[in-house]
């Protein structure tokens, strides 16, 4: 081989280029492989490795994209490559293009918030503000799609600048969906798995629209002011409880409270009102003491209280073995005249050690008729 042919085997191996990415940091998701004036040697090798894409663009358009692997690039392994630059029979020159790597490995435990309150109309509790945040995972599925319509011509395109525009996406899509969901405001604290499903099924595909694929999605806390949390657990204990039992019991808390706060104004209030009672009492026995009494003059004394009015009897009868009742004297009088019951039905009373036939209860014989006067004395 002479001088000439020995340079020019020389200078073919010196142009032979090795393009690769050797990422040693986990932010970058989009590197430009930098070269002289974009010129890259016929036969030079590519090494795309594992979690890897390498997209080659061609004066702003996108043209081949290779996985992981090794290539000798040449017009057979660049073919939208070279019907864009209208190679027909090979090239043997250098060639002008911008070469992308593009980071697939899955990006984890990116966090997402709402920046500001979202407001809810709920039935019950009328409009109120509730803000979530949590965590999400994602990775690059199209790297042709997410250099063309994301990165552009950033030489450097890091996780937080796709953040960002993903954030926003998240926040409002995540408002969206839990405004359609029309949960009631109490739930959506209780079902975060399942409205962290039904949020990733409505963002996934606008993810899609910019080459990502969003594999996770989590709601970690839903969160709303503290006087609608006191609000809600109030009606939730209302909602299980009897209304009747529950105005009672508050009732009497209420009025426990109010004698226990004797310098309040309800404490005042029952104060005067035991004062008030106390002074009749100590007036009619002041009055006991100086005036004639009620057997002396034959008129009543002043204040003095009638005694309570008898309470009436109340009688329990048996009917077909079943016991019925209380009834009183008059209702069992009518009971025992329409049939219902008979001189042998059972009954009883307060202070009667145990039941006993109609017929032999001394107060109840006048139900049976055929009472007669006895005869006069000497007749």
């Amino acid at each position: 081989m002479d001088i000439f042919g020995k340079i020019k085997e020389k200078l073919s191996n010196e142009f032979i280029d090795i393009i690769e990415w050797l990422d040693y940091t986990d932010d970058t998701i989009a590197y430009r492989f930098e070269r002289y004036q974009n010129e890259i040697k016929n036969g030079a090798k590519l090494i795309v490795r594992e979690g890897q894409t390498a997209v080659f663009i061609n004066e702003g358009q996108l043209a081949d994209v290779f996985s992981p692997g090794t290539y000798d690039l040449t017009t057979q392994n660049l073919p939208i490559l070279a019907t864009l630059k209208g190679w027909k029979y090979g090239f043997n020159s250098p060639f002008k293009a911008e070469v992308y790597f593009v980071n697939t490995h899955l990006f984890t435990d990116e966090k997402w918030g709402t920046k500001s309150p979202i407001t809810l109309s709920d039935d019950r509790f009328g409009l109120v503000e509730i803000r979530a945040f949590g965590t999400y995972a994602y990775k690059v599925s199209d790297a042709g799609k997410f250099i063309k319509d994301i990165v552009g011509t950033d030489s450097n395109f890091t996780n937080f600048e796709i953040n960002e525009h993903l954030k926003s996406l998240i926040a409002t899509r995540f408002t969206d969906t839990v405004g359609k969901a029309n949960l009631p405001i109490e739930l959506y604290a209780a079902n975060t798995t399942e409205l962290s499903d039904t949020c990733r099924e409505v963002m996934a595909p606008e993810f899609q629209t910019v080459g990502i694929s969003l594999e996770k999605f989590y709601i970690e806390n839903v969160s709303m002011p503290e006087e609608l949390k006191k609000e809600i657990f109030e009606y939730s204990r209302i909602d299980k409880l009897d209304l009747d039992k529950l105005a009672k019991f508050k009732a009497a808390k209420a009025i426990e409270a109010a004698a226990q706060n004797e310098g309040g104004t309800a404490g005042a209030g029952m104060g005067m009102g035991m004062g008030f009672v106390l002074a009749q009492q100590m007036g009619n026995l002041m009055g006991g003491a100086t005036q004639a009494t009620p057997q002396a003059t034959g008129q009543p004394a002043a204040g003095a209280i009638p005694p309570p009015m008898p309470a009436q009897t109340l009688y329990y009868y048996a009917v077909n073995g079943a016991q019925q009742g209380p009834a009183t004297f008059e209702q069992l009088q009518s009971l025992f005249a329409n049939r219902t019951i008979n001189r042998d039905s059972l009954v009883w009373k307060q202070g009667m050690a145990a039941w006993t036939a109609l017929k032999d209860v001394e107060e109840l014989k006048s139900f049976l008729g055929g009472n007669t006067p006895p005869p006069l004395p000497g007749q």
